[in-house]
């Protein structure tokens, strides 16, 4: 085979990431996807929404490599990007999460990210940071500001990183460089030497709903229990399947198709 043969036989097998974009901003998502239509022939758009329940529907019908999402999104419960997340996990387990929001809020990076996102970074990027940033998260890097990178330190808390967040954290002294390339880690492959009887029968359906994305509130007034009654069982369920956080829960759940 010739050199010129062997570029062009690389350059065919070379696939596009496909991406969704959630924002309720109509012209900020139209900008978005503007900008990057323009700036890379590799990403492919396949599908959009502006509220909980259609990038639920979207993300489930598309099953996208990666989901371009802001935090604050109306509908559903209120959740706004996190509830995406964990609602979305069970229809599409390999997707990846990118949270791009105007807000740099503490809350709201740990909540997206205990949710299971790979990265977060604000609206002031730039659109071929942007882009690098859906390459990287695609491949399996974890990408964020880095004036943002504390705040995922404490929303993860002390010990070893926990699920959602892969690859190595960002040096929040240093310039953001997207093309920087971290030492990535593999996606938790759920543990097939677990079984779902290791928990018992109310561990269960307390995990079932959680996996769907139900909130503490929802499993408690659906179990006719209290919220305490609930993180209480929530806590034994992550511990007894080996698992760190709802995230990681709703793919366990979704690999098993037990919910």
């Amino acid at each position: 085979m010739s050199r010129t043969t062997a570029i062009q036989s690389d350059t065919a097998v070379k696939r596009s990431v496909r991406i969704g974009v959630v924002d309720d901003h109509d012209l900020f998502r139209a900008g978005v996807i503007a900008a990057i239509t323009a700036g890379a022939d590799d990403i492919e758009i396949v599908g959009q929404a502006g509220d909980v329940q259609s990038s639920v529907r979207m993300i489930a019908e598309t099953r996208p490599d990666v989901v371009l999402l802001d935090v604050h999104v109306p509908g559903g419960e209120g959740g706004g990007g996190s509830e995406i997340i964990l609602r979305s996990m069970p229809y599409a387990p390999h997707t990846l999460y990118l949270a791009l929001s105007v807000s740099d809020s503490p809350t709201d990076v740990g909540a997206v990210i205990r949710a299971g996102a790979r990265g977060y970074v604000t609206k002031t990027i730039t659109a071929p940071d942007l882009i690098a940033s859906i390459h990287q998260v695609a491949e399996g890097y974890a990408v964020f500001s880095p004036k943002l990178a504390g705040f995922v330190l404490n929303a993860l808390g002390p010990g070893s990183p926990q699920g959602g967040v892969q690859g190595t954290m960002p040096d929040p002294n240093a310039d953001y460089n997207p093309y920087a390339q971290p030492t990535p880690t593999a996606a938790p492959v759920p543990d097939d030497d677990i079984d779902i009887d290791v928990l018992s029968p109310r561990e269960q359906e307390v995990m079932r709903l959680i996996a769907r994305g139900y909130s503490y509130k929802e499993v408690a007034a659906e179990l006719f229990i209290s919220v305490k009654t609930v993180e209480t069982h929530v806590s034994k369920v992550l511990r007894k399947l080996q698992l760190s956080n709802r995230g990681e829960l709703a793919r366990w759940a979704a690999y098993r198709r037990i919910v």
